[in-house]
């Protein structure tokens, strides 16, 4: 999924494979993935999708107290994370996450932007949704009436 405040931004879903960037997209408030050599084209992932980064994961530092402090970005301690969506039930928040190993979720657009990341796995799709057409139930009938 791409977050609520990316839907003036072209976009594409996510594949195996695929080398991104994190990005700050122009004329938004949010970060997220794009393809390398392509800012301006957001690749949205499905909950369940797994991601490896080149290095620790970096968080920007955010919060009323940053320009106080000028903290520069807090390494994380992984390389690899999980895909979701949280606050769900507040459409004008951000909504694309991570997880971690250790359980730690971390809002997509906090991460720092410039930092390479690979797409792993993408989430097993269900039966139903592999299905092109909803299966059709034959029930018996009897002529005997």
């Amino acid at each position: 999924m791409c977050d609520y405040s990316l839907h003036g931004i072209a976009s594409r879903p996510a594949k195996v494979g695929d080398k991104l960037v994190t990005t700050q997209f122009w004329n938004t408030t949010t970060r997220g993935l794009a393809p390398i050599g392509e800012p301006n084209l957001a690749v949205c992932l499905l909950p369940g999708t797994e991601i490896a980064f080149d290095h620790n994961v970096e968080r920007e530092p955010t919060g009323f107290l940053l320009s106080l402090l000028k903290r520069s970005p807090e390494p994380l301690g992984h390389q690899v994370a999980r895909f979701r969506q949280i606050n769900l039930h507040n459409p004008c928040t951000h909504h694309d996450a991570l997880e971690f190993p250790d359980g730690h979720i971390l809002l997509l657009t906090h991460l720092r932007a410039g930092q390479s990341v690979t797409v792993l796995q993408l989430p097993a799709e269900s039966k139903q949704q592999s299905s092109k057409a909803a299966p059709q139930v034959v029930m018996p009938h009897s002529d005997q009436a």
